[in-house]
């Protein structure tokens, strides 16, 4: 399911289970409990989302699932589980598109979105905790799409500014303007040097290698850390290849 149809989700899968309270049955609270995760499997499976959503005669919101107002719609459900259910599967989705262009900055937000979930498994945060807890990755993903307004980057730059291992000590030493500067030379080398096959010949992964690395190494960048910096470089120009091949 494309993030475009997560909103309609959402409330397809709120349109449900205010059907199932309707039916006025008395239902406790594992019954609830099973009849959400069921209505979440379902709707994530289903091809109809659309068809459930204008079924309920609700009309899709112009809201972006990282809204503030979205959020605070999701912290205010009467079912804390079916929220956390939600959550969990946006933000998932939303990370998984991410993963596509930025390669540090996804798995930063993947593994803080694992650990929350593994505290609330192990028992260490309540349902509430949890809840709030993704809403505050929700928060850090918006923080992470201005970045590259705040840096005066471009989309690309920010990946590979993200790959300079930027918050390690002994490389903020070199300074935010100079490290800028590196990924606006490094994406530019990259973008001229990236062929259709570049990914599967050694050869040309090789010419990058060296390419990065003379970069880094003209900029100052600290000896011991570039064999790290230039591995993460390498793998978010893989990403980016195809991408780059067509421009």
């Amino acid at each position: 399911m494309e993030i475009k149809d997560d909103i309609a989700f959402f409330q397809a899968v709120k349109a449900r289970l205010v059907k199932f309270e309707g039916n006025g049955n008395g239902k406790s609270d594992i019954e609830i409990e099973t009849a959400i995760k069921q209505i979440v499997d379902e709707a994530i499976s289903s091809d109809i989302v659309m068809d459930i959503f204008e079924a309920a005669g609700m009309e899709k919101p112009d809201i972006s699932i990282l809204s503030d107002e979205f959020l605070l719609e999701v912290k205010g459900m009467k079912h804390q589980n079916l929220a956390l259910e939600l959550l969990k599967k946006l933000l998932n989705d939303e990370i998984k598109t991410r993963s596509k262009t930025n390669l540090v900055k996804s798995k930063k937000l993947l593994e803080m979105l694992e650990g929350a979930i593994k505290r609330y498994q192990n028992n260490l945060l309540t349902t509430a905790e949890i809840i709030q807890e993704l809403i505050n990755i929700a928060k850090e993903i918006k923080e992470a799409d201005k970045e590259g307004e705040r840096l005066g980057l471009t989309k690309d730059e920010v990946a590979f500014y993200n790959a300079l291992e930027v918050n390690d000590s002994a490389v903020m030493v070199l300074g935010d303007d100079q490290l800028k500067e590196i990924a606006r030379e490094i994406t530019d080398k990259v973008r001229a040097n990236a062929t259709i096959d570049w990914t599967i010949r050694e050869s040309a992964r090789a010419r990058l290698m060296v390419i990065v690395k003379r970069t880094l190494t003209k900029w100052g960048y600290p000896p011991d850390k570039q064999a790290k910096a230039i591995e993460t470089v390498l793998k978010q120009a893989e990403l980016m290849a195809d991408f780059f091949t067509k421009d």
